[in-house]
């Protein structure tokens, strides 16, 4: 019971380890300051929720959203966003413009589905440079993520 004596719900996270989502916006934003890039990094869980964000400094405000809503596309369709553009771009008028139309969904490159031992457990999403950029500082979360789960199944003795 909450202190205004409501029984509020416990509202279960995703299973993606809060940890996890803030090595993935590390790694991507570090990538991004390697390389001069001023983006907006965005984790959200397999709800569709943000977990951990970062914004680089001096990133236009537009990319914060963007980023979010990316990763927001990737754990929906649990596709890249980019191959979800791709599919876009080889539909129909009508699927287009329905999907196009659609709050929150952003089919351009920047954002990746996480997995952890094969099941999705959120996104990450990467706006504020060029796309292809933005993809390659998003795989670097997903690296970072890939990193820890790589090292957690070795120490707790599990097969690769």
């Amino acid at each position: 019971m909450s202190r205004s004596g409501i029984s509020l719900p416990h509202i279960r996270g995703g299973d993606l380890p809060l940890s996890a989502a803030w090595a993935a916006v590390e790694a991507a934003a570090a990538y991004a300051s390697r390389e001069e890039l001023q983006v907006s990094v965005a984790v959200l869980d397999a709800g569709g929720h943000l977990l951990a964000f970062a914004r680089v400094s001096g990133t236009p405000w537009h990319s914060i959203n963007l980023a979010i809503d990316k990763a927001r596309t990737s754990v929906s369709f649990a596709l890249p966003s980019s191959t979800l553009g791709d599919m876009i771009d080889n539909a129909s008028e009508r699927v287009r413009m329905n999907l196009l139309l659609r709050p929150d969904i952003v089919a351009m490159g920047g954002a990746f589905p996480l997995l952890i031992d094969g099941r999705l457990v959120g996104a990450i999403g990467v706006s504020g440079a060029s796309e292809e950029e933005d993809m390659d500082c998003a795989m670097a979360g997903c690296f970072a993520i890939s990193d820890l789960t790589d090292a957690r199944n070795q120490f707790s003795g599990e097969e690769q």
